[in-house]
């Protein structure tokens, strides 16, 4: 199956229950259907991406980065690969690669939210598809050349530091734990 067809089976079966969930799954998946090329950073209309929160339930907090450019506390995620076979797995391996956390697992019941945010030109839109990752007992971040820092925070401190589309993905994350 490729990555496209996964992109579109899993928009289909997901059931976001929070307002506007089903009306963003719906935009996915008509800009998938206008833009073949809309899982890929080169589609100019915007473009899939892949998230995970990586959480510690065990302590009650999260593992947010400082992102390089955009200058904010974020979950982990990023770009879709050609090596990717399936969005959950570009969310894993971008957990992984911007933590530095290696034994990440994937929270069941896929992706948690969906997220869409506008980007500088040239791309207009990242059409992110959110998950969630629980992370090892003990584990222990590095931080990547694409963070400027790497921080564990507890649940109540992250409406603090973080904006509210990853306020969002904590409450529905907690709520699937």
């Amino acid at each position: 199956m490729s990555l496209y067809d996964d992109a579109v089976l899993v928009l289909k079966g997901y059931e976001g229950r929070e307002e506007g969930q089903e009306e963003l799954r719906q935009a996915y998946l008509d800009h998938l259907a206008a833009h073949p090329d809309g899982l890929w950073k080169a589609c100019g209309a915007g473009h899939l991406t892949a998230s995970a929160l990586v959480v510690d339930p065990a302590h009650g907090r999260v593992l947010l980065t400082l992102h390089k450019k955009l200058r904010m506390w974020l979950q982990m995620g990023g770009h879709c690969e050609p090596q990717d076979t399936s969005v959950r797995a570009a969310a894993v391996r971008e957990a992984t690669e911007e933590s530095g956390v290696p034994g990440l697992t994937l929270l069941p019941g896929g992706p948690v939210r969906l997220d869409r945010h506008p980007i500088p030109a040239p791309c207009h839109w990242h059409f992110d598809v959110q998950y969630a990752v629980v992370a090892p007992p003990g584990a222990v971040q590095e931080i990547s050349d694409e963070s400027l820092d790497l921080r564990w925070f507890g649940y109540d401190e992250v409406p603090r530091v973080a904006d509210e589309s990853v306020v969002q993905l904590l409450d529905a994350t907690r709520a699937r734990l």
